[in-house]
């Protein structure tokens, strides 16, 4: 019976499975995605959401309490710099697990794990962000040389009674 067990053991002991989600994450927060079995995911979801939210709060304590699970400097240090400051207003809900088939050799269900804020595809916000602010003074300083610098065209009008009074004169001359 399985009164009571929560979580998926993945066919693994618990030294052996610590290790997977340790690295697993490690390469979630440094790829920004990863392809995995979808068990694998569903238990990295649970494994690596407590740490983003932990990230959100720059601290000695949620830095050590972190690196306790990661194990890797370089995660934490991107987990902190790049990832936190996107997801920081986010309530909940870092990931995004995508099923992308079947694996070729076992059939085993395949998909692709990712962080929300990092995919370019949903969130086209993020470019509009990325635009810098420039002075006024010297966009306007631009216009005015650029207007100053067009040539000048002058236009012929023409009015069409001057044409109308020559053929009624031409018709009347033969």
């Amino acid at each position: 019976m399985r009164h009571g067990k929560k979580f998926n053991h993945l066919g693994r002991t618990t030294s052996h499975r610590s290790a997977l989600l340790s690295n697993m994450a490690c390469s979630l927060i440094e790829h920004k995605r990863i392809n995995t079995t979808v068990a694998k995911a569903k238990a990295l979801r649970v494994y690596v959401e407590p740490l983003l939210t932990k990230a959100k709060e720059d601290t000695t304590h949620n830095r050590r309490i972190v690196f306790s699970y990661l194990q890797s400097k370089e995660a934490v240090t991107e987990l902190f710099r790049s990832v936190a400051p996107k997801i920081a207003e986010r309530n909940g809900g870092y990931t995004r697990i995508i099923k992308t088939g079947f694996r070729k050799g076992d059939a085993a269900d395949m998909a692709l794990i990712e962080l929300v804020d990092f995919n370019e595809l949903y969130n086209p916000n993020a470019e509009e962000k990325k635009t810098t602010r420039r002075s006024r003074r010297a966009t306007t300083a631009k216009k005015e040389a650029v207007v100053a610098d067009a040539p000048k065209v002058e236009e012929k009008v023409e009015e069409p009674k001057a044409e109308a009074t020559d053929s009624t004169e031409e018709k009347t001359a033969e």
